[in-house]
């Protein structure tokens, strides 16, 4: 028997399959939600597919399907989500230790209080002084092996809560000291001022906030991010590998997954899956005229 789910045919064993999945997938975060409510998004709708009626994805006692993320992405910022499913989430550690790239537009100018465009400015200063050349020489001081100070915008935490949700309900919060973090590769793209174009090749715990804050400073003005994609996340890139809400479906994921060691995965004819869906995203990185605040940045 085949149950129905809004008037969609749903296989009786659709749940069991779903539930029986190890590994990891990435899908395509949009800019406004949290990391986190693009993942109970993707819970429900799997879920709901599955046949299971009223889901709640916010629920941690007794879930029906453990999944999880492996690094936040900004609210405002889009790009690669990679995804665990089942024993898959043990293995989402190496995603946030792993390496990232992204493509980012800072403005030059103005500097914010959340470092983005999502903040209020804070300051404003001049930069007709800055020419190609003097960025790309301050780059090399941001490449291999830094510190950085993480922004006070942020998910970190401290005493439970997120740095971000005590400075919203006007708690005063200092900012953490500075930490080793690394920078692969550091590329100018587009310079045309007041915004720029960064490509970005980083390992875990850095903030493209901070760089692209701490790269005005350095230049004797200041700047923050006008828009962030994250391009790719460890083995799992934008143009090939991300699923887009559209393909949130048992079928999708069993193609797109790769199984955790040891896991078998088949597809419902009975052959193993791709290792690649080759799902296209287009990048935009011209921002230029779009004032109205609603820019994808943010960090990882």
């Amino acid at each position: 028997m085949a149950g129905s789910v809004t008037g969609v045919a749903v296989p009786k064993h659709s749940l069991s399959k779903l539930q029986s999945l190890n590994g990891l997938f990435a899908i395509y975060k949009k800019e406004g939600p949290t990391s986190a409510d693009v993942l109970n998004s993707l819970k429900e709708t799997l879920l709901k597919e599955a046949g299971v009626k009223d889901p709640n994805p916010r629920k941690r006692k007794k879930q029906a399907l453990k999944m999880g993320h492996g690094g936040t992405l900004d609210s405002a910022a889009s790009g690669v989500l990679v995804v665990g499913i089942g024993n898959g989430t043990k293995m989402l550690s190496t995603m946030l230790a792993g390496s990232k790239k992204y493509m980012a537009v800072g403005e030059l100018g103005k500097a914010t209080d959340t470092l983005d465009a999502t903040g209020k400015v804070v300051h404003e200063k001049l930069y007709d002084h800055i020419t190609r050349e003097a960025f790309e020489e301050k780059l090399k001081q941001f490449t291999g092996d830094i510190m950085q100070v993480p922004p006070l915008y942020s998910a970190l935490k401290k005493d439970g809560k997120r740095l971000s949700v005590l400075l919203k309900q006007g708690h005063e919060v200092e900012a953490k000291p500075a930490r080793p973090v690394t920078v692969y590769n550091l590329s100018l793209q587009d310079f045309t001022p007041p915004l720029f174009t960064l490509d970005v090749e980083c390992g875990g715990g850095f903030y493209i906030r901070s760089l692209v804050d701490d790269l005005g400073k350095a230049l004797s003005s200041c700047a923050h991010v006008r828009k962030l994609i994250r391009t790719k996340q460890g083995q799992f890139t934008l143009d090939d590998h991300t699923l887009q809400e559209e393909h949130w479906t048992l079928q999708h994921i069993v193609q797109s997954m790769q199984p955790c060691p040891g896991s078998e995965v088949t597809k419902e004819d009975g052959t193993k899956p791709s290792p690649n869906l080759g799902v296209k995203r287009a990048l935009n990185a011209q921002v230029k005229g779009d004032k109205n605040g609603k820019d994808e940045t943010g960090e990882l």
